[in-house]
């Protein structure tokens, strides 16, 4: 049903109005008319305490007969997603794809796992058990069919900072290998529990149902809060880069600290040469390869392997030179064959860790989130957020059992799976026999690797994220207030740290909310000559105004930050002033005229209000009715309808006073100023 406005015509009258073309005639409909023609069900009495006891007995027990058979199928369903995708797996169509992708996301995995246990200070292979563990339990528990998860350089840098924090290096330095052991299974230590803590974090989310909590990380602030951490891993990796022994600089402005750029600077005279060249042609390969990859991914069968490349031919030429011994190269050493011992983390370290884990755990599911709906909508899929909060809480908890660190989806990764040809989480399988490979088999032939090479894999795969500041001129010119929080976050990030960066932008994205609702325009209405329409008076269309009838639109809810606002707006109006002069609100048009004798609230663009806005509007019913004004209210929704009945608006309006459409409204209206005797007043449709 589409609304209109009214006529009011005695016999033999004609009105001024143009009729729209094919309309017909009824009568206004108010809120309580329209509940009694169509039918609303009258809702059940209140049952006394001692009657709702055999009902909630009988309530129980019919949950607890769903809870046989088919609901216990309908769980597992729920809560084991290849039972619902793999009976549907394409075998033939697939297959091929999703081996060829998780090869070649297992490939990749080795070595930046690997780089990235070295950007969280621990050893090596825990790279490689956090690229095996999360991988294998996100096939089985996760939602998202292109996702793919492990090691992630921002969560790699949060916690490398919490770790070395918690675990500090002596000063002393030149450590015994006795003295290194120790310190680096500390260390492991704390970041399994990390990634205990961070994960049972996401499964309290996840029985509270919180997957609602992503929309809260908007997209300015996630790839802001992404592009200034690599900016951090890019500084924190300088010192391997150029086999300098530098602290690591952690807390505010740590990246302005004396010992942080400055340090590096002073001590290049004391850089290993050796280090420097391998690093210098580690990153001529790998940048360009990366730069081919994207430019050419179109034509290309499959991804070059440049990491694999690098890496294979950096330890051929250190096992073929010596330059561990001969130019003291740091390499990687032996990388233990097999799988840790389980091994529950230390509970005691939780209250220490419990701060930095709630970040943690923010950002891990912000990220895969908001990936895993990316891809989602652009395959025509779906995902569950709280089936995502329990993937990625079992994840980290069960691999933080075998010394795993905090771990995500990731941005470079699964940006490699989709552009390999990956269609479902089966690709993760295939990806997890290649790292078991090396763990079982390969491992020996990565003692000669040096960890400057690592560190380049590292600068490199940052690369994604320094280029997503080439979308500020088009987040500028869509959106002024979303470059905004981009710049707030990314300045937040770099100078203050990743933790207080993302709750800077946080904070920062929903006060710019609250700001839009404080801004809105409240608009004038007026006819459209010869249609139904109500359009805006600042339109500059020809709009019809009818004398003493004033028509307000106010499109945003209504709380205890608006309600100055609203008050504010109507008074200037409506002249409830009591004769004080205020300045007109932004937005209203110079309607001078006769006093205002009916005005029509349109709440339609109204979403909620809270008891301060109910309370303001009950007040203005009263001052209304008090200046001799009718107030018609059109387009409440059933929310804000029932809290301003509880707010008393009832008691100073009647029902008949709320309407349906503004255009029902504008009908009572003209009946109220025009219509007199026998004429009808009524309403095109």
């Amino acid at each position: 049903m589409s609304g209109g406005t009214s006529t009011c015509s005695g016999p033999g009258e004609a009105s001024d109005l143009k009729f729209p073309v094919g309309t017909r005639l009824r009568e206004p409909l108010t809120e309580a008319r329209f509940q009694q023609i169509f039918g609303v069900a009258a809702q059940e009495p209140e049952l006394p305490a001692e009657s709702r006891v055999p009902r909630l007995c009988r309530l129980w027990r019919r949950r607890v007969r769903a809870c046989s058979g088919a609901g216990a199928w309908r769980l597992l369903l729920a809560r084991l997603p290849p039972l619902r995708w793999l009976p549907h797996y394409r075998w033939r169509a697939w297959l091929l794809g999703d081996a060829v992708a998780g090869v070649t996301v297992g490939v990749v995995h080795v070595p930046q796992g690997m780089a990235f246990a070295l950007l969280t200070s621990v050893p090596p292979v825990f790279g490689l058990y956090t690229s095996f563990f999360p991988v294998l339990l996100y096939s089985l528990l996760g939602t998202g069919r292109h996702l793919s998860t492990g090691t992630f350089a921002v969560l790699s840098l949060m916690t490398g900072s919490a770790v070395e924090r918690l675990v500090p290096e002596p000063l002393t330095g030149n450590l015994s290998r006795i003295e290194r052991e120790q310190l680096d299974a500390q260390r492991v230590g704390v970041a399994a529990a990390m990634a205990f803590g961070s994960g049972a974090l996401m499964l309290v989310m996840f029985a509270l149902q919180l997957g609602a909590l992503s929309t809260f990380l908007s997209e300015p602030v996630v790839k802001a809060l992404t592009s200034g951490a690599a900016l951090h891993v890019l500084v924190s990796q300088l010192p391997s880069l150029l086999g300098l022994s530098l602290p690591r600089q952690m807390g505010c402005f740590s990246l302005f600290k004396v010992g942080t750029l400055a340090a590096v600077v002073t001590a290049l005279p004391r850089g290993s040469p050796a280090e420097l060249i391998i690093s210098a042609l580690s990153l001529a390969l790998l940048v360009p390869v990366k730069e081919l990859n994207v430019r050419f991914r179109d034509r290309l069968p499959a991804p070059i392997p440049g990491e694999v490349v690098m890496v294979l031919l950096a330890s051929v030429l250190c096992f073929t030179s010596s330059l561990d011994t001969r130019y003291n190269v740091q390499i990687v050493g032996l990388l233990p064959g097999g799988f840790p011992q389980p091994l529950l983390p230390n509970l005691a370290e939780l209250p220490r860790i419990l701060v930095d884990s709630v970040p943690i755990a923010l950002v891990t599911f912000a990220v895969s989130a908001s990936l895993a709906s990316i891809y989602a909508d652009k395959y025509n899929y779906s995902i569950d957020p709280n089936q995502e909060l329990l993937a990625h809480g079992v994840s980290n908890v069960i691999s933080s059992l075998f010394s795993c660190f905090p771990n995500s989806a990731t941005l470079a990764t699964t940006s490699l799976l989709v552009d390999a040809g990956g269609n479902t989480q089966l690709a993760g399988l295939f990806s997890c026999i290649v790292v078991l490979s090396v763990l079982l088999w390969l491992g020996p032939f990565f003692y000669y690797l040096p960890k400057a090479v690592l560190a380049c894999i590292n600068i490199s795969s940052m690369r994604q994220m320094f280029f997503q500041m080439q979308e500020l001129p088009q987040l500028w010119h869509i959106s002024r207030v979303d470059f905004a929080v981009w710049m707030v976050t990314w300045v937040a990030v770099v100078t203050l740290n990743v933790d207080l960066g993302l709750a800077v932008g946080v904070v920062f994205s929903m006060m710019m909310v609250v700001c839009r609702t404080q801004r809105v325009k409240c608009l004038a209405l007026g006819l459209a000559e010869g249609t139904e329409l109500y359009r805006p008076l600042r339109d500059g269309h020809k709009l019809l105004q009818v004398p003493g009838l004033c028509i307000l639109s106010y499109p945003t809810p209504l709380y205890f930050g608006t309600r100055g606002q609203f008050r504010h707006i109507l008074e200037w109006h409506l002249g409830l002033r009591g004769g004080k002069q205020s300045p007109k609100p932004d937005g209203l048009p110079n309607t001078v005229g006769e006093p205002v004798r009916v005005v029509i609230l349109d709440f339609s663009g109204v979403t909620f209000a809270d008891a301060a806005g109910a309370r303001e509007v009950a007040q203005l019913a009263s001052r209304c009715q008090d200046a001799g004004i009718y107030l018609l209210l059109a387009q409440c929704n059933a929310s804000v309808l029932e809290t301003l009945t509880r707010a008393g608006l009832l008691d100073r309006v009647t029902p008949d006073q709320l309407f349906v459409s503004v255009q029902d409204a504008a009908a009572h209206a003209l009946a109220k100023l025009e219509c007199t005797g026998p004429k009808i007043c009524t309403v095109w449709v």
